[in-house]
């Protein structure tokens, strides 16, 4: 049974508001074409004739955008859900920078595998390269891990795991996460938004991820005391 969670969406929805589009960063190198041709390629390489799966552990879950015959819960160990990327764009702007998740080093993470269909296996990696990884900088951080599941283990493709570089900052205390995560607001949506569907999504799947839930829990917090401020 899901548990009642503290971040509603009457609270999320404090959160948002109409931000312009700043644009790309243009500290980052945009990502050519036919590099993402490469990755796909030296990916599909290195799975063989494996099926072809994606571990999802944060928006993944609940916004796949890509075809999918067969899901799992699963664990990978090693990697654990941080919220460590700032971003100036999608979910916050320059002058308040959001939060997203990454996998960062140690722990484990309990998520979602999604078997993708056997056709057009290059398609679809080519597809999932193509929204994830945007600029050269980020050509690293995409990778196959082990996935643990109820019917043994399977080889999966994650994203965002081991993020280094410019605007990554790892382990800041939940209180402060939590603190940017109630203000930060870009043209995608509000970080607040973020939080919520993804802890929703995994009490679906009957994945408890104790860091998150507390999250939600100051994030609802500190939206209260946002708003109750302002009408002070």
């Amino acid at each position: 049974m899901p548990r009642n969670i503290s971040l509603t969406p009457d609270l999320v929805a404090l959160c948002e508001r109409q931000v312009a589009d700043p644009g790309p960063n243009s500290k980052f190198t945009p990502i050519e074409p036919a590099e993402l041709d490469e990755l796909s390629d030296k990916l599909l390489n290195e799975l063989d004739d494996q099926e072809l799966w994606l571990f999802a552990y944060g928006s993944l879950i609940w916004k796949p955008n890509f075809a999918f015959v067969d899901q799992l819960r699963g664990t990978i160990y090693g990697w654990h859900r941080a919220f460590c990327m700032e971003q100036t764009r999608w979910r916050g702007t320059p002058r308040q920078p959001g939060l997203m998740m990454a996998l960062e080093q140690g722990g484990c993470c309990t998520g979602v595998a999604f078997r993708l269909p056997d056709g057009k296996r290059r398609e679809h990696v080519r597809s999932l390269v193509g929204r994830e990884i945007t600029v050269r900088e980020d050509v690293g951080m995409v990778r196959w891990s082990t996935v643990y599941t109820h019917t043994g283990t399977i080889r999966a493709l994650v994203f965002w795991a081991g993020h280094k570089g410019e605007g990554i900052s790892l382990k800041l205390p939940l209180d402060r996460v939590a603190w940017i995560l109630a203000r930060a607001c870009g043209v995608a949506g509000s970080c607040a938004s973020y939080l919520y569907q993804t802890v929703a999504k995994l009490e679906e799947f009957g994945i408890h991820d104790r860091n998150l839930w507390c999250l939600q829990e100051l994030v609802a917090q500190e939206i209260r005391l946002l708003n109750t401020d302002k009408a002070s």
